[in-house]
């Protein structure tokens, strides 16, 4: 079953078309033609979820206002958890049969040099050398022993990497590799690129058109995430009202469930505990919001069951 089987009122539809305003009718050919292998064609995620502490609140909080949710993301990094934090959280998730992925090892904008800082951003998040590259092997495969399946990756060459150790057996063959936002393609090509060095999921910037949706789904089938609501940094955007939208033309796609206008939380610490603790009660609500939008569209169908991880067949390049 694809999207184009549900299709979804427009916000604002029926006022407007009697107005005289109505939206031309949907392009049939901007439909993607993919979807998840279960069948579904979105899935949901909430991010940001910095450890064992505010995973339960997201998980309480998911609870209370029926959120289904299919992943939870963190974005300090492994390095800053503990063992027993990890284990705790990959329990945690697991009795909801849900995907926890952690952020892999050293990224530029917290290592040593100052062009990340600069108005240009440098190199941005990449691993800076062989040390760096090295640390995020250490903090994938120490994740993998600790029962982690998915790991967030902010560089090409730590995702190429590990993509070899993967298919090598190093790492588990059912361990999935997801693109960070920091670092998402804007194109066709470069999206296409990320699918062929080992992603699995791939962020791409909340600020693409709807017509780089269709574009980028002409060449590939991989599963897309993306901000509905942006935090600052990656510009703030909130596009709730095209959510059945970005389903028909992304699929299959991941929804994010960020936070625009809330303070920074990376790397995290007990210091931020409190922003930390209610920005992700938050999370949970703009998902309800954002669902509960869906569902008045009438494209609330079609989502991934819960517990649904794996992306399906992805097209490599070759590994040596």
């Amino acid at each position: 079953m694809t999207s184009s089987d549900s299709p979804a009122r427009r916000p604002g539809e029926p006022a407007l078309t009697a107005l005289g305003l109505g939206a031309p009718a949907a392009d049939p050919a901007d439909t993607s033609p993919h979807a998840f292998p279960d069948g579904g064609t979105w899935r949901t995620e909430v991010p940001s979820v910095e450890g064992p502490e505010a995973l339960s609140v997201v998980l309480k909080e998911s609870s209370r206002l029926d959120v289904p949710i299919h992943r939870i993301s963190q974005g300090s990094g492994i390095w800053m958890l503990s063992d027993a934090e990890i284990t705790e959280m990959v329990e945690g998730c697991a009795e909801r049969s849900i995907e926890l992925c952690l952020f892999t090892g050293p990224r530029g904008s917290w290592d040593t040099g100052a062009s990340t800082r600069t108005d240009s951003g440098g190199a941005g998040l990449r691993a800076r050398g062989h040390d760096a590259l090295a640390g995020c092997v250490e903090d994938a495969q120490r994740a993998s022993e600790l029962g982690v399946k998915c790991l967030l990756v902010a560089d090409e060459g730590v995702l190429w990497t590990l993509h070899r150790l993967r298919t090598r057996g190093v790492l588990p063959a059912d361990t999935t590799f997801k693109v960070s936002a920091l670092i998402g393609p804007v194109n066709p090509a470069s999206f296409a690129v990320h699918e062929g060095l080992g992603a699995d999921s791939i962020n791409i910037p909340s600020d693409l058109t709807l017509a780089h949706f269709t574009e980028i789904r002409r060449v590939s089938g991989a599963p897309m995430d993306l901000y509905i609501e942006a935090p600052d940094d990656l510009g703030g955007y909130v596009r709730m009202y095209e959510a059945a939208e970005l389903i028909r033309r992304g699929a299959p796609i991941y929804l994010k469930f960020g936070l625009s206008r809330a303070p920074g939380i990376y790397p995290y610490g007990a210091h931020l505990r409190d922003v930390a603790l209610d920005t992700a009660r938050e999370r949970v609500r703009r998902g309800r919001l954002a669902l509960d939008l869906l569902a008045r569209h009438g494209a609330g169908t079609n989502m991934s069951p819960l517990g649904s991880r794996l992306p399906g067949p992805l097209r490599r390049f070759t590994s040596d």
